[in-house]
């Protein structure tokens, strides 16, 4: 079997081993394929029989020009890049990896809150700029610093991911709400369900942990941010469409939203005009929350274990 990966290098940029894979077949990994030029996906597949990608899109026309393709297996949770209709039709199993980044991706979302509450990059900083060192007084903040002890967090989704940050937010002393389209026990016991609306008003943070869906694009915008506190705290590690972008920059500059962490935006890489980069008290990182080693591993490892199920006839973490 001929094993095409389309974009390695964010998965694997040299700390782990495609070694599982390459025992599974004839292996070619790409670094980077583009994004967007059809002719070098359909070139750089070519007769392969299983194709494995992060962000690179599997379209139709990509589909019917290769008719080698038996299997492809993607290296994150999302398949919003592959043409699952047509996969489907053609008989091509997709599977992904449906669990890898709880650890890492609640952590990267506290670790944003902490961020915006203490302001801990911009002092350090500031002290290695000589500030402390001149000034009058023991101690300075040049920020507001926040306590989150007693505050409300508000999860609108409470899946693996939701679960953990509000496992977390709880150990802070904050109490912690959920929004799921799929309210169950263990949910439960982590946070105290409630409608949409009800989330919007009593939150001092919110926290996206959904997929993409199409109930839930866009739903950060100008008539849901107004039903919120003033001073609310928005978090988004999870999928950029959800935030109508420059509804929340409006919020942000006029103070309504008092700050923003984002590791997603709509569309990545970030483009020069996105309203976000110019928001006040916006914080923005390179979609990196799932990145510790760590996380990555299990990506490896269950993509193994997609691909040789998939090999021996009972393929698995189908989404098609």
């Amino acid at each position: 079997m001929k094993i095409v990966v389309l974009d390695g290098y964010t998965e694997n940029p040299g700390d782990l081993s495609w070694d599982g894979l390459r025992a599974l077949g004839s292996l070619t990994v790409y670094d980077r394929t583009s994004l967007v030029d059809e002719a070098e996906i359909i070139s750089r597949i070519g007769d392969a029989d299983i194709i494995l990608t992060n962000k690179t899109p599997l379209s139709r026309t990509v589909f019917e020009a290769c008719p080698s393709i038996q299997y492809v297996a993607l290296l994150a949770t999302g398949y919003n890049v592959i043409d699952i209709a047509c996969a489907r039709e053609r008989g091509i199993p997709v599977s992904n990896v449906p669990v890898y980044g709880t650890y890492s991706v609640s952590q990267f979302a506290i670790a944003l809150l902490l961020e915006i509450c203490h302001h801990i990059g911009h002092h350090n900083q500031t002290v290695h700029a000589g500030k402390w060192e001149r000034c009058p007084d023991w101690c300075y903040w040049d920020y507001p610093l926040i306590e989150l002890e007693g505050k409300t967090m508000g999860l609108i989704g409470l899946g693996n991911i939701g679960r953990h940050t509000a496992k977390i937010a709880g150990a802070l002393g904050m109490r912690v709400i959920a929004y799921d389209e799929c309210p169950d026990e263990a949910g439960s016991a982590l946070a105290k369900y409630v409608d949409l609306d009800s989330l919007f008003a009593q939150s001092d943070v919110i926290a996206l942990h959904m997929p993409l869906l199409p109930f839930n694009e866009g739903i950060i915008n100008r008539e849901n941010i107004a039903k919120m506190k003033d001073g609310v705290i928005i978090l988004n590690n999870s999928r950029g469409q959800m935030i109508v972008e420059q509804d929340l920059a409006d919020a942000l500059n006029s103070g309504k939203v008092a700050a923003a962490g984002l590791d997603v935006v709509s569309t990545e890489p970030i483009h020069s005009d996105n309203p976000l980069l110019h928001a006040k008290n916006c914080i923005l990182t390179p979609h990196m929350s799932w990145g510790a080693k760590e996380s990555r591993q299990k990506i490896m490892d269950c993509t193994v274990e997609n691909v040789r199920a998939f090999l021996a006839g009972n393929a698995i973490h189908v989404v098609n």
